[in-house]
């Protein structure tokens, strides 16, 4: 990367500057939480008013109450309902059975950006007319986000775009298939329970939970454009949600260099390249064409393994040759505050480099 990296760790800093503002943060369980439900947590309906936000919060068009009950824990719920086999939709009904069904969103029927939007847009225009109710709703907001580390890791990129002065923390509900995310949280790695009890138990350590920020991270890629053809699809990129922001840079940006596509973007936990990206995308893939398989957990984790040993992932040196290893494909280096960058280590048998026409070169900024 040369001679840039001062002008390069410029940019980045002043895109981090500029989304610090509405920087996502995320809940943190405590470890052994005792759960106690309080007396005063339903309502005569049954609902969990301690977590209930009226309609008219929600939505410009309904009618306001006169005196509403203020909760102790507002909470939006975001769900996956495709993650967990048949775990997603249970989950979503029992929600909206115990919550205003209206501040319950089904991630495959509304996406959280236009969600949030509108409810962000209908809070200022409340306390503009000097409603103080929506005031503390919006101080005391806490998000839940069902479904795998894709789909935390878009709640949280949704979050950190509305560069909000007090984001609402998130709450992740292990719903994936790895649940990397919510486990670094506390929240656990299993899938939960979708009966009234559990749910009712998840709400109370998320009243509980301590707010802590998250790291996230901005990568940049290039990607050497062959001298034959082109290596854009056919049809349009598809992205996945999990990579924040993450686009094409235009040929006058300063990130762009000549011979290379470049894309920038950023990500939380974790991010995948190689042979473990290639066989979560297979997954992916596979669970997209036939959801009807991927009806639990172990059954999801089971196919995840079958994918990895087809794949060669434990017999890399026997089915994958030296030209195939990450260091032949890819060079990553980690950039420091001073501006220096440094390779990232790679494992031993991956330390060989060769020029090939189709070399990724990956930048992470920390």
């Amino acid at each position: 990367m040369g001679g840039g990296g001062s002008g390069l760790l410029r940019v980045v800093r002043n895109r981090m500057l500029n989304c610090r503002r509405g920087c996502a943060r995320a809940l943190s369980v405590p470890a052994r939480p005792g759960v106690k439900m309080g007396d005063n947590t339903s309502d005569t309906n049954g609902l969990l008013k301690d977590f209930y936000i009226p309609s008219y919060i929600l939505d410009a068009g309904a009618e306001a109450e006169s005196d509403p009950y203020l909760p102790e824990c507002p909470v939006l719920v975001f769900i996956n309902s495709k993650s967990g086999g048949q775990l997603g939709g249970n989950l979503l009904l029992t929600y909206r059975q115990l919550l205003n069904s209206a501040q319950v969103f089904d991630l495959g029927e509304e996406p959280p950006d236009t969600v949030l939007h509108r409810v962000y847009g209908n809070l200022e225009k409340l306390k503009h007319d000097g409603d103080t109710f929506a005031t503390e709703i919006e101080t005391r907001l806490r998000l839940i986000a069902a479904g795998g580390d894709g789909t935390a890791g878009w709640l949280l990129g949704v979050v950190c775009d509305l560069k909000l002065a007090h984001p609402p923390p998130i709450a992740t509900v292990p719903l994936g298939t790895g649940n990397n995310l919510a486990f670094a949280f506390g929240w656990g790695k299993k899938n939960p329970g979708t009966d009234r009890l559990s749910v009712k138990i998840f709400l109370e350590q998320v009243r509980k939970a301590r707010e802590m920020k998250i790291d996230s991270w901005h990568i940049i890629m290039r990607m050497r454009i062959p001298k034959e053809g082109s290596c854009d699809p056919v049809a349009p990129l598809e992205l996945p949600h999990s990579l924040h922001a993450f686009h094409r840079v235009s040929t006058t940006d300063f990130l762009n260099v000549e011979g290379y596509h470049t894309f920038r973007g950023g990500f939380w936990n974790y991010f995948s390249m190689g042979m473990d990206a290639q066989v979560s995308y297979a997954f992916h893939s596979e669970r997209k064409l036939h959801p009807e398989k991927f009806k639990d957990q172990l059954v999801n984790q089971t196919t995840y393994l079958k994918l990895g040993c087809i794949q060669g992932w434990f017999c890399t040196s026997l089915f994958h040759p030296v030209s195939r290893n990450i260091a032949q494909l890819a060079k990553v280096k980690i950039m420091k505050k001073s501006g220096h960058w440094e390779d990232l280590p790679i494992p031993r048998r991956h330390i060989e480099f060769a020029s090939s026409s189709t070399r990724v070169q990956q930048i992470i900024h920390i």
